[in-house]
């Protein structure tokens, strides 16, 4: 086999992690001790949200983005669930709401008013009963903002029409735990992982199990969809004990593509993937380093690229989506992670090193934005619709007002276009301006001439 076979050049090669200084950390958070797999840790440009100790009930921290530092410990909380808050969750269309779950068997919306708490706020936007164990995990639809998806211990996930605060739908085809849920693209399909060591591809909206892999020899903790690859990617432990990840065709579970054993450390190892760039994060709970992959549909499928190291261990991470990271950085990914030793919450940029300060398109394509491309009465009848896309990069690097009256999907290429033509105007207007300037200076002096003689 050639070397050209196994690497090909990537433009991600060199990507580095660059942890936040002093000054950008969040100290002083009273981050809870829970033992539950997940990441108590939810971010978005406006809010960064992280689970708490607290006695009596469970609470959650809500601090804006743009107050680093050392919190008060008095900062007003989130505070009106019964039970222990076990997943939070920004909504992906509305920066101000969030939705939690708790061993109250609740899930709740709170509504967060801008520039963050003042007081404790104990008053849900909306309660969500239905679990009759303690709720786990909770997954937002990706294009519809009126679905919610819970799951509980009682082995059963709800699915929520947030418009009309229901339940509209209970898949019970889980005969143990549910460890993970995973939505496609459009949120046609839901993938899930379970204690019976089983990896299903769901029908959410009949609740049918469309196909089913037997993991008998190893234990999948983590499932992730890999965007529009047609491929799912588990994280688990193999029959020797050792973290292992597998991908997956999602039209096929007979047997993985490929399978890697990463290490023997017992940690459950937490899978991002950034569907603009094709990278595949890898965190475990525990551990203090971040390995990044790229990830292809041709093999090699996952190809290594580097990894960040720190020395204290994480006890969860959160993700800031892709309208909120520095595009003048060239930062295509950020982390905020969770040190309980410390107190802290600690962000870490994902970074490609580049030289030029213009803006470049072939590490920022369009991304999905805020606005619901479809209703939940649309999606349970049957509808699917991809992401609307913006450019807010462009927005942001560019200055250009017209993008943000973008309502329509475009293509990649053709918004560049417009934007290159609209910056080729700008530069022949400026030459023109240019002239006329020195055409104007010429007929001053000529007049100024005529003048003395």
């Amino acid at each position: 086999m050639s070397w050209h076979s196994m690497y090909k050049s990537s433009k991600f090669r060199h990507v580095y992690g660059k942890a936040g200084s002093r000054e950008q950390c969040y100290e002083g958070i009273p981050i809870t001790h829970s033992v539950h797999d997940n990441h108590f840790c939810a971010v978005n440009p406006k809010f960064l949200a992280v689970v708490t100790e607290s006695a009596g009930g469970g609470a959650f921290l809500v601090i804006p983005l743009h107050k680093p530092g050392r919190i008060d410990p008095h900062h007003p909380k989130v505070c009106g669930h019964q039970g222990s808050v076990m997943d939070i969750k920004w909504s992906p269309f509305m920066d101000n709401i969030i939705a939690s779950s708790s061993e109250d068997c609740t899930v709740r919306i709170w509504q967060i008013p801008d520039g963050g708490l003042r007081r404790n706020m104990t008053e849900a936007l909306m309660i969500l009963i239905g679990h009759s164990r303690r709720a786990g995990l909770i997954e937002w639809h990706p294009t519809c903002s009126g679905i919610l998806l819970s799951a509980g211990h009682d082995c059963k996930i709800l699915i929520w029409n947030l418009e009309e605060g229901v339940a509209v739908k209970m898949i019970d085809s889980h005969p143990d735990v549910i460890l993970c849920m995973s939505f496609n693209t459009d949120g046609s399909l839901l993938a899930t992982s379970c204690k019976d060591k089983k990896l299903r591809i769901i029908d959410p909206r009949s609740g049918k199990v469309l196909r089913e892999a037997d993991c008998k020899s190893s234990r999948v903790n983590r499932v992730v969809f890999l965007g529009n690859l047609k491929r799912v990617l588990t994280t688990g432990v193999s029959r020797w004990n050792t973290r292992q990840i597998a991908l997956w065709d999602q039209e096929d579970l007979c047997a993985p593509i490929t399978e890697e054993e990463i290490d023997g450390l017992s940690g459950v190892l937490f899978p991002f993937y950034d569907a603009d760039t094709h990278m595949l994060y890898l965190a475990g709970k525990g551990d203090g380093n971040i390995r990044y992959y790229e990830v292809s549909a041709e093999k090699p499928f996952l190809q290594f690229l580097m990894e960040f190291r720190s020395p204290a261990p994480q006890k969860g991470l959160g993700v800031m989506a892709k309208r909120g990271v520095d595009v003048s950085e060239c930062e295509i990914f950020r982390f905020y992670k969770l040190v309980t030793l410390k107190g802290l919450v600690e962000p870490i940029s994902m970074i490609v090193p580049r030289r030029s300060e213009t803006y470049q398109e072939d590490i920022f394509p369009m991304t999905a934005g805020t606005e619901s491309a479809l209703s939940a009465a649309e999606w349970l009848s049957g509808i699917d619709r991809g992401d609307v896309y913006r450019c807010f990069f462009l927005k942001r690097r560019l200055h250009l007002p017209c993008i943000s009256s973008f309502d329509i999907v475009l293509s990649h290429k053709q918004l560049l276009k417009m934007v290159f033509k609209q910056q080729d105007e700008i530069r022949k207007l400026k030459d023109e301006l240019g002239e006329k300037d020195e055409r104007i200076r010429q007929l001053e002096l000529e007049l100024k001439n005529l003048r003395n003689t």
